[in-house]
């Protein structure tokens, strides 16, 4: 045996002891930094809006940036990603409240409401952040109605829910603005057809052609189609 190897008896007890003790206190250490793993946090209840507004010192859309980065990335704990199902949707909008209140010219929290945490295989959670949706349209309609434009498209094939559809598309036709585009503000139509509602389908094109808020001629002749066509389905629909 060289003088490089040795036999263990030939280690000195005080070195013995070392190695022992530096390997008990690895494998305390790694104990210790594994068991936050089998906790996940819940979210917080925000604090309210006034007190936040305070400790913002003035610059409450910056405090509303950092929210909404930490609610965004609230996923990824202990080296794993939550899934947003698991999230409290219940504090999950109060936050998106908070950061609207913060920062009402933002759309990040709609964005996010209608495309990320609605996107979930629970029905109830995807139906809680739909409505969600719907309640912040009525603050800005003019800034806010693609999201519920898209809330309409996700009840409408993803939950097939056609009622809560039409409320979506309705909300968003009644609310029209001049920046919405027609597409948006014909979505009932679309939706009343597949639901059979031929007439009221009909009352609906009826009054935006009569309305004269519609000048460009192509709308007008695909409005005056889909009357047309309409008008023939409804027939049908009462001779049967």
């Amino acid at each position: 045996m060289s003088d490089q190897q040795r036999a263990l008896h030939y280690v000195p007890n005080n070195v013995k002891l070392l190695l022992i003790i530096s390997f008990s206190l690895q494998l305390s250490w790694q104990l210790y930094l594994s068991e936050p793993q089998l906790k996940i946090r819940d979210l917080i209840t925000p604090p309210k809006v006034e007190i936040l507004r305070i400790l913002s010192f003035g610059d409450s859309i910056s405090s509303a940036k950092l929210f909404m980065l930490w609610l965004q990335n609230f996923g990824a704990q202990a080296g794993r990603i939550l899934p947003y199902k698991k999230f409290d949707y219940n504090k999950l909008q109060q936050w998106l409240e908070i950061i609207l209140a913060l920062d009402p010219d933002t759309q990040y929290p709609l964005l996010a409401a209608s495309h990320l945490y609605a996107n979930v295989s629970d029905a109830q959670k995807k139906r809680h952040m739909l409505e969600f949706v719907y309640q912040q349209f009525f603050v800005d309609p003019q800034h806010r109605w693609m999201w519920l434009a898209n809330a309409a498209v996700q009840a409408r094939h993803r939950l097939k829910d056609l009622p809560l559809a039409l409320k979506y598309a309705k909300a968003i036709s009644d609310n029209a603005t001049p920046n919405m585009p027609r597409w948006a503000q014909e979505m009932q139509i679309f939706i009343l057809e597949e639901m059979g509602e031929f007439e009221r389908a009909l009352l609906v094109i009826g009054g935006m052609l009569d309305s004269g808020y519609i000048s460009e001629q192509n709308q007008i002749r695909f409005l005056s189609d889909r009357l047309e066509t309409l008008s023939q389905k409804a027939v049908q629909q009462r001779n049967h």
